[in-house]
């Protein structure tokens, strides 16, 4: 392990995605939220307007670094290439911290370009653990691992998703990105109480939180970050405030992505709700 220090939250606010459709917008005015969260992969290079564009950002406001082709949970070999250009960028712009998907999308040597959930079974988390443990020896600090969303369940498994990401946080000693849309979309596609999820897991690992919008099909809801966060998941993320305190925040919107004004707006409500759910509850007087 790179360290043994406890985890320590750290005091960001509420973010967006940095994304390429609002480059022009960042240039030329302030950013407006209090950090930014990148997709890792996208600034891989060495050199170029992207990367230009984020070190004007990183002068401005906290960075975190975001990815999703570590594929934790499969078993292919861990990619060194690709860990040594993650260290890389980390050492160029010192992310508040770096985090990936708790799942796998890797087989044969080929990238599936999907995040796939596992079965939570000891033989898969033991797995998981041990390559999250090499990842953090290799890059020399600590990531988080968020919770994806899920379409089918495995028959195999032996505990809740909550218990199987909860033991992965504690067996690995990493930090948790709890993502609140995706806690909603998977209780809705699979029957269980998105409340249960939360008194789940434990509240010292959760060090980000995600919103997004989601898909309602007839059959399914779909994680598909193309729409503004909707009513539930609003609720659920004052729930998750509640019960986790004050916890940096993430809009993510990847698809039909609105001018970035509209971001802002959305980051601004998160803080909020945020604010409105930590502040003390006035307690009745005496009855006369």
């Amino acid at each position: 392990m790179p360290t043994s220090a406890p985890l320590t939250r750290k005091p960001l606010g509420h973010g967006v995605g940095l994304r390429t459709v609002h480059f022009e917008h960042l240039l030329a005015h302030p950013p407006e939220v209090d950090f930014f969260e990148i997709i890792s992969e996208n600034f891989l290079m060495d050199g170029g307007r992207p990367l230009a564009v984020l070190e004007k950002v990183r002068r401005e406001v906290p960075v975190t670094m975001h990815g999703v082709s570590l594929s934790l949970g499969g078993t292919d070999p861990l990619n060194r290439d690709h860990l040594a250009a993650l260290k890389r960028l980390a050492g160029r712009i010192e992310p508040a911290w770096l985090s990936d998907h708790l799942c796998w999308g890797t087989a044969h040597g080929n990238y599936l370009h999907d995040l796939l959930p596992l079965p939570y079974t000891e033989e898969a988390l033991a797995n998981l653990v041990e390559r999250i443990g090499a990842v953090q020896e290799f890059l020399g600090r600590r990531i988080l691992v968020e919770n994806v969303s899920s379409y089918v369940t495995f028959l195999d498994s032996g505990m809740s998703e909550w218990e199987f990401l909860s033991e992965t946080a504690r067996r690995a000693d990493c930090g948790i990105l709890l993502d609140i849309n995706n806690i909603f979309v998977s209780a809705m596609n699979h029957g269980f109480d998105p409340a249960d999820y939360l008194a789940g897991v434990p509240a010292d690992r959760v060090m980000q939180f995600h919103l997004a919008g989601h898909s309602v099909l007839p059959e399914v809801r779909l994680d598909t970050h193309d729409a503004p966060v909707c009513d539930e998941v609003w609720a659920l993320y004052d729930a998750a405030v509640r019960r986790f305190g004050a916890v940096p925040s993430l809009i993510e919107w990847d698809d039909k992505i609105p001018p970035y004004p509209d971001l802002v707006a959305a980051s601004r409500e998160a803080a909020a709700r945020a604010a409105r759910a930590l502040a003390p509850r006035a307690t009745p007087g005496p009855a006369r």
